[in-house]
């Protein structure tokens, strides 16, 4: 696209299915990689990604040309995959369906990247869930808490 110019950083949220603790420490650096991988090939730019056992955190300078739930199935489907081929956790592997997205300019960025990255001392006062929900009440984004996260069954 030709003349096209666009700054558009996106921070997404998404979660192992059910919430299960199943990203272990000692593969979680292999796969944060291999989703900046997949990101890249998706044509945008990884600025940073962690999280915790149960959930991911993503920010990514987005190409224009391809939607946010677009690049999510992609990231979701293809890491999945690479879970269960590498057989990384016993039974299935998957993500919950969903996620979330906030968009951020320029001078959030920095904030947004120390968050990410201190995803552990976040979570030594907050839960996931709580989490997630802080997130959407700040961004003042509509929700029905019995939709956020399928049941664990």
């Amino acid at each position: 696209m030709p003349n096209t110019y666009s700054q558009l950083y996106i921070h997404y949220v998404f979660a192992v299915q059910n919430r299960l603790s199943l990203i272990q420490d000692k593969w979680r650096i292999q796969l944060y990689k291999y989703i900046n991988g997949i990101v890249e090939q998706q044509g945008h730019k990884p600025f940073s990604i962690n999280g915790m056992p149960d959930h991911i955190h993503l920010l990514v300078s987005m190409n224009p040309k391809q939607s946010p739930s677009d690049l999510l199935f992609h990231v979701k489907r293809s890491s999945s995959l690479w879970i269960n081929e590498n057989k990384l956790v016993h039974g299935k592997f998957s993500w919950q369906e969903g996620f979330a997205a906030f968009s951020y300019g320029k001078s959030q960025i920095a904030a947004i990247i120390n968050y990410i990255e201190n995803q552990q001392k976040h979570h030594k006062k907050l839960s996931f869930q709580e989490e997630y929900v802080e997130f959407l009440k700040l961004y003042d984004v509509s929700f029905d808490e019995r939709y956020i996260f399928k049941p664990i069954e």
